[in-house]
């Protein structure tokens, strides 16, 4: 936690509500998003019992597991998944956009261009907390290996034919959601916590409930208290009025009012194969106790999903932050190219990746949560705060500049020394070299900002002046183009860490993993944990 987070977090306690971490908000958000509220059964981590879920805050769609326990009413649960988050999860594959790329021929080198097709537009889930993209991988994981009976080795426990397919694409959607700054699949939890420090520790946030309490606590009540209620408090039948985002039920509900609906429903099951066929009465009694465990789900599922829906009118309240189109446009690249594999034919996602592959991943979720990092910096003053408390940063107001050369080389080049006033405590070394952030015009007068370089000459912590000489960014010519030089009163903003991500080293092909990760893959079968076991299949149910 960083130290501006901790600040904010005591001033929301000392202001009983949660205070702003971002004046911008940081992640992208769809026109029409997808709200998934997934719930499980007690202590079945792996046994899918209700999920809520459309795109449409006041029609949601609920699917139903009476029995988690029972295979067919999980496969049965799983096809109306399927059947309603595919045709979402596809619909975004026909507006396509052509991208001019270049691609490096492998044997001389040379860069050729090339058309590539992009996805106009991309599928969003949103979930109440980070449970919820846990249920998701897990559901993900134990589907997209399974057999259909259009599959010659089907086996005894065939599927619908759409239920591996959802399996890979929420597979998909689980591995995007580690990338940092990835919009394809979010926490409602998450997002908020970017955006609003409540008096709370981070754990207490996961209860979506008292995280909004204290985001937008009732009149007169502060966010703490609102954050109680939101917790404890239960109605006449002992029944929590606010139930936790899931994917777990609250044990109470469990004992009092689930578990004995289930038993019903058990019972009516086991009545109906032991009646005659065809005996109305006994069908009707099934039906109706699975009506009855319907109807608690969709009440203690409603309220979460209504708070999803809250959290995201609040972000919407948030102007969109400058880098978000160039991240969602990643997410749309990620998307269109799981497209193309399906459409390909390739098969499902390996459940362990080889040595190469993972490296990669490594290395992007790396990279791109330096990127992030430094996006959200260049994008919002709050997060840029953090750096200049940290020393990585300072911002000022010029109040000198002079014209200076180096003469070193053939012809003089500018180097202007420019002195900024500021109350932050860089880490400013002699030499090292700072990146302006703040007001950097093109030299050529159009277009965004370009980066511009300096050095730091000398720095005075008693009256907080850094001198600087400026060494790009002012054009080509002998004397800087107009407007790349700060002048006197102008505020400026220099950062102590590079502007760019630098790309990592490059990795072997995999056919070329050395020995000592495991050799070319299908060389050796890599080693099983047992806990997994489960995903593998069901046949010890």
């Amino acid at each position: 936690m960083s130290l501006l987070t901790t600040l904010a977090r005591l001033e929301a306690v000392r202001s009983g509500r949660a205070q702003p971490l971002a004046t911008v908000r940081h992640r992208h958000l769809s026109d029409r998003p997808m709200v998934v509220v997934p719930l499980t059964a007690a202590g079945e981590d792996g046994a899918p019992l209700a999920a809520m879920l459309g795109t449409d805050r006041d029609a949601p769609r609920l699917h139903v597991v009476a029995q988690p326990l029972d295979r067919d009413q999980r496969f049965a649960f799983l096809a109306a998944l399927a059947a309603d988050l595919l045709p979402y999860l596809e619909g975004y594959g026909d507006d396509i956009e052509q991208i001019e790329s270049t691609e490096r021929d492998p044997q001389t080198g040379e860069r050729t261009p090339v058309l590539r097709e992009l996805c106009a537009d991309a599928p969003q889930l949103i979930v109440p907390n980070g449970g919820g993209i846990h249920q998701l991988g897990l559901l993900g994981r134990s589907t997209r290996f399974r057999r259909t009976a259009d599959d010659a080795d089907a086996g005894p426990y065939p599927v619908p034919t759409k239920v591996p397919l959802l399996g890979r694409w929420l597979t998909h959607l689980r591995e995007r959601s580690e990338v940092p700054g990835s919009s394809l699949l979010l926490a409602m939890t998450a997002l908020l916590g970017r955006h609003w420090a409540t008096g709370q520790s981070h754990l207490e946030d996961q209860h979506l409930g008292a995280q909004l309490a204290w985001i937008a606590p009732p009149p007169g009540l502060s966010g703490a208290e609102a954050a109680l209620h939101a917790e404890t408090a239960r109605d006449r039948r002992g029944q929590l009025l606010c139930p936790p985002a899931g994917p777990a039920t609250d044990p109470r509900f469990d004992e009092k009012l689930l578990g004995p609906a289930v038993t019903r429903h058990d019972a009516a099951r086991a009545a109906l194969r032991a009646a005659p066929e065809g005996d109305a009465r006994a069908e009707r009694h099934v039906r109706s106790t699975a009506e009855e465990v319907r109807t608690l789900l969709a009440g203690v599922l409603r309220p979460t999903w209504d708070q999803v829906w809250q959290g995201i009118d609040l972000l919407r309240t948030l102007p969109p932050a400058d880098h978000l189109p160039e991240r969602w446009e990643s997410d749309r690249w990620s998307y269109t190219g799981h497209r193309e594999r399906l459409a390909a034919g390739e098969p499902p996602q390996p459940r362990y990746d080889d040595a190469v592959t993972a490296a990669r991943k490594l290395a992007q979720r790396e990279r791109e949560q330096a990127k992030v990092e430094l996006q959200e910096a260049l994008d919002d003053p709050l997060a840029m705060a953090e750096c200049r408390l940290a020393g990585e940063a300072f911002a000022g107001t010029v109040v000198h500049t002079e014209p200076a050369y180096d003469t070193s080389g053939r012809s003089p080049k500018p180097r202007p020394l420019v002195t900024v006033r500021t109350d932050d405590r860089p880490h400013a070394d002699p030499g090292r070299e700072v990146h302006r952030a703040w007001g950097a015009p093109r030299p050529d007068g159009g277009g965004s900002a370009t980066p511009q370089k300096a050095e730091i000459v000398r720095f005075d912590p008693a009256d907080g002046t850094v001198v600087l000489r400026l060494t790009s960014g002012m054009g080509r010519r002998r004397e800087p183009e107009p407007g790349t030089v700060p002048q006197p009163g102008e505020r400026v903003c220099f950062t102590l860490f590079e502007l760019t991500v630098r790309q990592s080293a490059p990795l072997p092909d995999p056919e070329d993993t050395p020995w000592t990760h495991g050799g070319p893959p299908g060389t050796a079968a890599a080693p099983r944990p047992a806990a997994a076991a489960w995903a593998d299949d069901e046949e010890g149910e």
